[in-house]
């Protein structure tokens, strides 16, 4: 059975076409309101995203821009010209659509600040001289951008399309959004925890990855990632976008949670699958053992945080997708079939240490910073072939337990003891002093970064 949310004939659309200005002053709901345009003629035809109603008098760096802002004018009572022209700048310097002022008690008339200021800034001004609860007029006009948004595009808004929007942060609205989501099926609960996913290559639609008859394509992998998870699941045609979701009653961290099922479902898939493991030390999307899919996870959030928050976590998977695909993995997770699996926290220093790229600044910062707190064992290294550093890392990255780095790197703990007391003797310090910890850790995490990119 598939989960809900799935679509498995997405295609793209062009951008919303969402109500203008000059439409909406036809509805009844206004006309009901007695709706006068005294400025802002001549922009009638701006799009208009959302009605939004607010009383306060800084809502200007609140909004977004493509609003129309309901008001009563409570919070402009009593203002001095100064105030009142201010408060109209800041509206037309974030790209509201226009403002509509119900005249009455908190303003009996417009006042001449606020009328010749929108005239200045070619604001459209209504002023609203019957009231109507304002209740009344966004459920009217937002229905309306909804109904606009989901059937008057050019082609069928799909999972894709919804992701697309949700990642660049440019949809209209929660509501927006959500009208979306249940038209594609896609109803997680509100105490399910959401978890973007990205992936690459874009493997075709077939199940599995073209030349590599083990490894699961993106989209068969998450499709039965979803199923062991039992919970809803939204992608793309290919799985290379995707918001995965994991049930309250699941236990423990749900990112782990999720990988699990993950490799779980990669397991499956392999040929004589014997199980899910972590690659020893680091790995690289790159190597040819890992059957070309590389996934990454983004951090986990609620279901009832907001779309915006769902956005984070996709637009982190794809930067954790991007240095999975460039730098090596420390300790990545990979399944039987050779899918390689990893998360925006597990490449958390590697996207703090490389910011924007391994641009010559950043390259010469990094070098600076392993010479400065590795310099020893890197001219031990020189003369003596070893792999002082990598292993340091390892220990580092597995809370300094002997047993568990001794496993990673498949040696013995007596012989990893004579590696952690050479490096201690060659930096003059105990690797696991806590004041050591977080520069060692950084300085072997860039070592690892330059040597890959040179």
């Amino acid at each position: 059975m598939s989960p809900a949310g799935r679509d498995f004939a997405d295609t793209s659309w062009e951008v919303a076409m969402v109500l203008t200005l000059r439409e909406i002053l036809t509805f009844d709901v206004l006309a009901a309101a007695g709706a006068e345009l005294l400025a802002g003629q001549d922009a009638l035809d701006r799009p208009v995203r959302w009605v939004h109603s607010s009383e306060i008098y800084e809502i200007g760096p609140l909004l977004s821009g493509g609003e129309l802002l309901l008001t009563t004018g409570l919070g402009l009572a009593g203002a001095d010209a100064g105030a009142c022209r201010h408060y109209v700048r800041e509206l037309a310097e974030r790209g509201v659509a226009g403002v509509a002022v119900e005249l009455g008690r908190s303003l009996p008339d417009m006042p001449y600040a606020i009328l010749d200021e929108s005239r200045r800034r070619h604001l459209p001004l209504l002023a609203l001289r019957q009231v109507v609860p304002f209740i009344r007029i966004t459920e009217a006009v937002n229905t309306a951008i909804v109904t606009a948004t989901l059937t008057e595009r050019p082609h069928r808004p799909g999972a894709a399309a919804v992701l697309a929007d949700l990642e660049a942060g440019t949809a209209l609205s929660q509501q927006e959004v959500t009208a979306r989501l249940r038209a594609l099926r896609f109803r997680p609960d509100r105490a399910h925890r959401v978890i973007a996913a990205a992936a690459h290559p874009a493997a075709g639609t077939s199940a599995h990855t073209p030349g590599h008859p083990g490894a699961p394509a993106a989209g068969a992998l998450l499709d039965r990632a979803a199923d062991l998870l039992g919970a809803p699941l939204l992608r793309d045609a290919l799985g290379t976008a995707a918001l995965l979701t994991v049930p309250r009653s699941v236990p423990g961290d749900p990112v782990c949670a999720a990988l699990s099922a993950l490799e779980a479902a990669g397991t499956e898939a392999g040929a004589g699958g014997a199980g899910g493991a972590r690659v020893p030390g680091t790995s690289s999307a790159a190597d040819p053992g890992a059957a070309g899919l590389t996934l990454a996870l983004g951090p986990a959030v609620r279901a009832d945080a907001g779309w915006r928050r769902w956005g984070e976590s996709l637009r982190e998977a794809r930067i954790a997708l991007r240095l999975a695909l460039t730098v090596p993995i420390p300790q990545a997770r990979r399944t039987a079939g050779g899918s390689v699996l990893t998360t925006s926290r597990a490449l958390a220093l590697e996207r703090e240490l490389l910011g924007d790229g391994l641009t010559a600044a950043t390259r010469d910062r990094l070098g600076r910073l392993v010479d400065r707190a590795l310099g020893p064992l890197l001219g031990w290294e020189a003369a003596h072939p070893s792999d002082l550093v990598h292993t340091l890392e390892v220990h580092l990255r597995n809370g300094c337990s002997p047993t568990r780095t001794a496993a990673l790197l498949h040696v013995g703990r007596q012989s990893l003891y004579q590696r952690l007391d050479r490096i201690e003797s060659l930096l003059g310090l105990r690797v696991s002093d806590p004041d050591s910890h977080g520069e060692l850790l950084l300085a072997a995490c860039a070592h690892r970064l330059l040597q890959a990119a040179d």
